[in-house]
């Protein structure tokens, strides 16, 4: 584990990651879009990291879902260990030579991986690479993303995407919280002995698919 990002062994040993967005009480009560922020958890609900977007209020409200960000994952010491940074780009198949990318790095200033989106007429799909740019997963969404009243998984495939070893899930978190807040849980299941580098990547793609197809209000029903 000494050749590990600092920040990163406790990754080593999971395979199950929860994503917990919090609720902003203005955000509920004006339906004002605010910062995302987000607890990331283990399987017995514990606290491991603390993530916040940073970004312009321009960006949140005119540019959102698609708005650029960079999302500091802090440990429970306050260390930042992870950042994801989105740039501007577009989400529609019309243009798929300007589709959703994101560059995680571990430690601040590394690279750790990037979540491409890649085109596709029905369903979501995205490619996870590693820090030189090879592809290592490929994650497919559903062709429906709305959820009505259960669960949404993104599968995580073998390159062939023939072969799921784990998924994505925005778990169905009931009428109010869907109807009047933007706020989501999400479930990452990965083999153990993935990368913690790629998990890292993981991440990242959760943040994306998040802001992508659960940003308005209205989803998830």
């Amino acid at each position: 584990t000494h050749n590990l990002p600092p920040g990163l062994e406790y990754l080593n040993q999971l395979d199950q990651i929860i994503i917990h967005q919090q609720v902003e009480l203005l955000e509920a009560i004006l339906g004002t879009e605010t910062s995302s922020k987000y607890e990331i958890k283990n399987h017995l609900g514990q606290r491991v990291y603390f993530a916040v977007e940073e970004n312009g209020c321009f960006d949140r409200k005119l540019c959102s879902p698609i708005r650029a960000f960079t999302m500091r994952v802090a440990d429970n010491a306050g260390r930042e260990v992870i950042r994801v940074i989105r740039p501007l780009r577009c989400s529609s198949c019309c243009f798929p030579c300007f589709l959703q990318q994101l560059e995680v790095q571990s430690p601040p200033g590394t690279i750790a991986g990037y979540v491409v989106q890649n085109w596709d007429p029905f369903l979501p799909k995205f490619t996870i690479q590693n820090q030189s740019k090879e592809d290592v997963l490929k994650i497919i969404g559903p062709y429906a993303t709305c959820g009505c009243f259960e669960d949404v998984d993104f599968e995580v495939k073998a390159l062939n995407e023939m072969t799921t070893i784990g998924k994505i899930s925005k778990y169905w978190s009931g009428f109010v919280n869907n109807v009047f807040t933007n706020t989501a849980n999400f479930g990452i299941q990965v083999p153990v002995d993935l990368d913690v580098r790629i998990k890292a990547v993981m991440i990242g793609a959760c943040f994306l698919i998040d802001l992508l197809f659960f940003e308005n209000s209205l989803d998830g029903l």
